[in-house]
């Protein structure tokens, strides 16, 4: 058996892990390196293995951070199955055409100005890497164990990160000898208000696990909806509108439901004006609304009492790019959700150059912004940042909640490991959080590796 590592290794993106064993190869997710400089030279370089000799893609989750490089992959060569969840599939769909529209879009662009350039992928690209999708089989049930190849079965276990996302256990039979791995994903973070609480798995030989939080704990849920409803009546008082950079998949749907709750409370008035300005995020509100079935029981009982999760008073969906400039004119008394969380793309900009040196205003962020994009330069307290390539003012009040983060904080992916496994391999985090998880992992008696890119190890 070898095991190999091709992204999120000692990085937060790009999720990329090759498994070899009975002269198989398969790759576990296929992920795009995200937000900061350099990320297209990274995402152009080699993946470290011959696409064309990978048997099967398992995706554990649509983000495209785990899915955004399988266009790519097809295009190398790659012709197996990818297997996944029925909201994984329609979800990733859904990222992977989001994300090649954009990169044509950016090769127009930049094609003006020069030398012809080429996206990373194309449209097409993303309609043959879908047509891989589940051939061989139905889309994947949490808990069945599936067969691979010979002497390699998967079993999808309920990671709580997303619609759809799973955890994957991976049992490998070569002659007498059976190891089992387990693949994490991404660990969802508790008490959620759509998915599921994340399962944690059996006892396994090997655990490869994220760790992008691994250095802190969030805040509780109530505590944080404490500090959001106030947020946006403050800024109501004020004058101005509240902004929430937000990622289409789980984090728009999940804000939807915390308004909706809100306005049912008389925690918000219902006067308020909500916008929801991001197409894809649109259309994943709709894949959402078609499985219940991986709802937990408190969204899945407000369905069954004729409830959407996902609607509000005044509540308008902005497709259109006139529809987006039109937000424009109201000053004051509106919520506008737009993408992308990470303010590197997406309507958002746009809200930004014309907002942010708005004292009056104010911009929630509630997800992870890695290290060099303009969401964690806000963050950061920076007093000038540059959007369209001219310098803007931050005036605005900005506001961070990490209560609501998709991830589990430290403890939680402590509790995750079965204590009975004795090796782990910590991906998907920076260096700070990294090493903080593995001293707290390396105290309980597991023995941690934390690989390097295109590290691998044989057993």
């Amino acid at each position: 058996m070898k095991l190999s590592f091709h992204g999120a290794a000692r990085e937060v993106t790009g999720s990329c892990h090759l498994l070899q064993a009975n002269k198989k190869k398969i790759l576990i997710d296929c992920g795009l390196f995200q937000g900061y400089h350099g990320i297209s030279r990274q995402n152009e370089s080699s993946f470290g293995f011959k696409p064309s000799e990978i048997d099967a893609v398992i995706l554990t989750h649509a983000h495209l951070d785990h899915c955004g490089r399988l266009p790519l992959l097809y295009k190398g060569g790659f012709r197996g199955e990818v297997i996944s969840t029925g909201p994984s599939e329609e979800l990733a769909s859904l990222v992977m055409y989001d994300s090649a529209f954009l990169m044509e879009e950016e090769a127009t662009r930049r094609s003006r100005h020069g030398n012809e350039v080429e996206p990373l992928y194309n449209e097409d690209d993303v309609t043959r890497v879908i047509n891989r999708f589940n051939m061989k089989r139905p889309p994947v049930a949490y808990n069945q164990p599936i067969d691979i190849a010979e002497g390699i079965t998967a079993t999808f276990i309920d990671s709580g990160h997303i619609l759809g996302s799973g955890s994957i256990k991976v049992v490998l039979r070569e002659g007498p000898t059976e190891k089992t791995i387990i693949f994490s994903g991404d660990i969802g973070n508790k008490n959620k208000p759509i998915v599921r609480d994340p399962i944690s798995p059996p006892e396994s030989d090997f655990v490869v696990m994220e760790s992008t939080y691994g250095n802190r704990n969030h805040k509780q849920i109530e505590a944080s909806l404490t500090e959001l409803y106030p947020a946006i009546n403050e800024t109501f008082e004020n004058g101005g509108n509240v902004f929430m950079p937000t990622f289409a998949v789980e984090g728009s749907q999940e804000m939807l439901f915390f308004l909706r709750e809100g306005y049912e409370n008389g925690l918000i008035s219902k006067d308020t004006k909500t916008f929801l300005d991001s197409p894809m995020a649109i259309s994943a509100t709709d894949i959402f609304r078609k499985y219940p079935d991986f709802y937990n029981g408190q969204a899945k009982q407000l369905i069954e009492s004729g409830i959407d999760p996902f609607m509000l008073p005044n509540l308008t969906f902005s497709r259109t790019p006139a529809q987006s400039k039109s937000i424009n004119e109201i000053t004051s008394g509106a919520i506008v959700m737009a993408g992308s969380g990470m303010c590197e793309g997406g309507r958002i900009l746009h809200h930004l150059k014309q907002n942010l040196s708005r004292p009056e205003c104010t911009f929630i962020f509630t997800r992870y912004a890695p290290s060099g994009t303009l969401a964690r330069k806000i963050i950061n307290g920076s007093q000038y940042v540059k959007i369209f390539g001219s310098d803007t003012e931050v005036r605005a009040r900005i506001l961070t909640i990490n209560g609501f983060s998709g991830h589990a904080g430290r403890d939680e992916l402590l509790k995750w490991v079965h204590p009975g496994s004795p090796k782990v391999f910590l991906t998907h985090g920076s260096e700070g959080p990294m090493e903080s998880l593995a001293e707290g992992l390396t105290g309980r008696k597991h023995e941690v590796e934390m690989p390097e890119m295109h590290e691998q190890y044989r057993y």
